[in-house]
């Protein structure tokens, strides 16, 4: 049992950074009421969290090359912990958010060096163990997340989703000084500070241009004009790495068929799997009825078959050609969020949700566990822990605009069915949906018109659901198909690597 504590510090550290990325969906109705907040910095709270993480982890990674994993890995818990109070000691939406970026930076730090310390602490077959042990609480934390949110939420207050974080962290700093071996990092090159900002800039004005897009419109100046922005620092970018000694990201590894294609999926999958969370949520609070608790249970099918398959994936299908795995395991996902559309109507309550859930769960535990370890098989061993940094990156970005795109999606689509009915001010209804303001909204409506009033929200609420999930649909088809296009067939990769033998087996088969 020894051995195995470096593997438990880090899959602790693992499981508090990821599951904090949806933790806060079903308190975000709660969080909107006691902090008088819009659906904007509702999107905030998430995106502000998921874009730290997301943009600093590839910088985080070379940090933790210079001046050492263990030392990284603490210092992310100590600045994460203190974030956390700061989240849960919050008196307004400001510094809710402020801290949550802040939360995201320590997050950086300790999921950057999670597989350099598993690296260092396992050799072998007992390194495979520990990933796909790794890869199970990683793809099982974002479907827990509801389930403990809605536990603490209603069984405590909103709060206490971020104060939790404390005796966890603790546990984890000790762990990480008694369990884990010290290292002073390889104390080669330098950090790559242009690389840092440019990307930051580039993913940052993009995630902000998609939620200007759903107050202003699209072609509103300053939503193209972050658009333009961002294009520009990707640019600037692309030119940074290319000439940088020491670059973050050596763009010469995206010309690999199989990374190429692992990255879209990576940059897919919490599109398609959990960005629609954030609206599930609210509706089941606001229009259904649910408390907290409930609805995160809804999310229960999918923890429970995303940890099933994904114990299956990691003993039994550990080193298998990720083709099949990841690409099925996409399509997975993306046929889940088309079940969960076609089987949402009008008068639908939570019973509507748990057959897609379900679906999406199998495609969670298929695809989490393999992402990370076949992405770094797939390029040369001193090039793994950049692939997996670019793979980790890819997930949570993809996180961050998810939100931003399908919360666009959802108050488009809600407003557009509002307009159609006739409402009044259809804009400033279909936000206070998304906000979680249904009860306000009903509230001041007449006794004798409420009924009808409350049948036309849940009917807006469902549409947008809706659209939102067959955005998410699209997103894991896509990704699947990259996959299965991209990544080569484990008989074409043995065919590149002996091209003679194959040629020799063509002449006797021809025979």
């Amino acid at each position: 049992m020894r051995k195995w504590w470096p593997l438990i510090t880090v899959c602790l550290g693992t499981f508090m950074l990821l599951i904090d990325v949806t933790i806060v969906n079903v308190a975000l109705p709660q969080m909107a009421l006691d902090l008088h907040t819009s659906f904007t910095a509702l999107q905030w709270v998430v995106d502000g969290y998921a874009l730290s993480l997301a943009v600093l982890l590839l910088g985080a990674g070379a940090l933790g090359d210079l001046s050492g994993h263990r030392r990284l890995y603490i210092g992310g818990l100590v600045v994460f912990a203190l974030a956390s109070l700061a989240c849960g000691l919050s008196t307004g939406p400001e510094t809710l958010i402020a801290a949550r970026v802040v939360q995201g930076i320590g997050a950086a730090a300790m999921f950057t060096t999670t597989f350099a310390l598993l690296n260092g602490a396992y050799q072998g077959r007992e390194r495979g163990v520990a990933y796909g042990v790794w890869g199970g609480v990683s793809g099982a934390a974002a479907a827990v997340g509801p389930i403990l949110g809605g536990l603490l939420t209603e069984g405590l207050n909103w709060r206490w989703i971020f104060l939790v974080n404390l005796p966890l962290s603790i546990a984890a700093v000790v762990l990480s000084l008694t369990v884990l071996k010290p290292d002073h990092g390889e104390r080669r090159g330098r950090f790559d500070v242009p690389g840092t900002i440019t990307f930051t800039v580039a993913a940052t004005a993009l995630t902000l241009a998609v939620i200007r897009a759903n107050d202003e419109g699209w072609t509103a100046f300053p939503t193209w004009g972050l658009l333009v922005l961002s294009g520009l620092a990707l640019i600037a970018f692309v030119l940074v790495e290319r000439r940088s000694a020491y670059p973050m990201l050596d763009l010469a590894l995206l010309r690999n068929r199989s990374l190429a294609g692992i990255l879209i999926a990576a940059l897919l999958v919490n599109v398609a799997a959990f960005a629609a969370f954030t609206y599930t949520s609210i509706w089941l609070q606001s229009l259904t009825g649910l408390s907290p608790i409930q609805a995160g249970l809804t999310g229960l099918p999918m923890s429970l078959v995303s940890v099933v398959v994904s114990g299956i994936v990691g003993s039994k299908l550990h080193g298998r050609s990720p083709r099949l795995i990841i690409g099925g395991g996409m399509l997975l996902i993306g046929a889940g969020s088309a079940l969960c559309a076609l089987l949402l109507g009008p008068d639908s309550s939570w019973p509507a949700l748990i057959a897609g859930y379900a679906v999406i769960g199998m495609g969670v535990g298929l695809v989490m566990p393999t992402l990370a370890d076949s992405a770094m098989a797939a390029v040369p061993r001193e090039r793994s822990g950049m692939a997996a940094g670019a793979i980790t990156t890819a997930r949570q970005l993809g996180f961050a605009i998810g939100i931003a795109v399908l919360g666009t999606v959802f108050a488009s689509r809600t407003q557009d069915h509002l307009a159609d009915k006739g409402v009044a001010d259809p804009a400033g209804t279909a936000h206070g949906l998304a906000a979680g303001q249904a009860g306000k909204i009903l509230a001041a409506v007449p006794d004798a018109g409420r009924s009808a009033v409350d049948a036309v929200l849940r009917a807006a609420a469902v549409a947008g659901l809706d659209a939102g999930f067959l955005v998410a649909a699209v997103a894991g088809i896509i990704g699947g198909i990259a996959v299965l296009v991209l990544v080569p067939s484990p008989s074409r990769e043995r065919a590149a690597e002996n091209p003679v033998v194959d040629e020799r087996d063509s002449l006797l088969d021809a025979r």
